[in-house]
């Protein structure tokens, strides 16, 4: 399998096309349901198991899960502030060196699962609250020196829950292949 294949198991995101009341919907439902999806995943795992990696030199089962809980933290925060302030310039972080820090590497996952649980039911509560004016609302990514409207970034943080649920089976499948 190729490397892209291994980092990209879903693909790439893809904006390309008209995004219709139908993809809002299932982008809503996959964050909704995300916080179980990814417990039913790893809650059970061995401490063997949460330290394979999905892919060589990629993060292992537990850097996943606890990265899910830092980039979602932020993603709630990128959407309170696009619907509070206008234009706003977001803050970016350092993904690969949070997850080296000693709670991403933490064995147990709870605080992470829990953070997703609480996180993603008031996160719900925003998306389904969202007018259509809300849904064109602007961030601003220096990073990337792009614009974001929260319609696009609906798909794009359902299409990232689906993408590391995927790295979690992956690794599980390869069975520590990478280490």
């Amino acid at each position: 399998m190729s490397i892209e294949k291994l980092k990209y198991p879903i693909g790439i995101f893809d904006t390309s096309e008209e995004i219709s009341e139908e993809h809002l919907t299932s982008w809503k439902q996959t964050i909704e349901n995300f916080p179980k999806a990814i417990t039913s995943l790893a809650k059970n795992l061995s401490v063997e198991e949460l330290n394979y990696p999905y892919r060589p030199e990629g993060w292992n089962i537990k850097q996943v899960v606890h990265h899910c809980a830092d980039s979602h933290m932020n993603a709630i925060t990128r959407f309170k502030l696009a619907l509070t302030e206008d234009m706003p310039i977001i803050k970016p972080y350092n993904e690969a060196a949070w997850a080296q820090l000693s709670d991403g590497n933490d064995n147990n996952l709870s605080a992470s699962l829990d953070i997703l649980s609480g996180l993603h039911k008031r996160w719900t509560q925003i998306l389904h609250d969202l007018s259509k004016d809300d849904l064109n609302r602007i961030y601003v990514h220096p990073e990337h020196g792009k614009k974001f409207n929260l319609k696009e970034t609906i798909g794009m943080y359902a299409w990232h829950c689906n993408h590391h649920q995927a790295h979690i089976s992956q690794a599980l499948h390869y069975k520590g292949k990478f280490k």
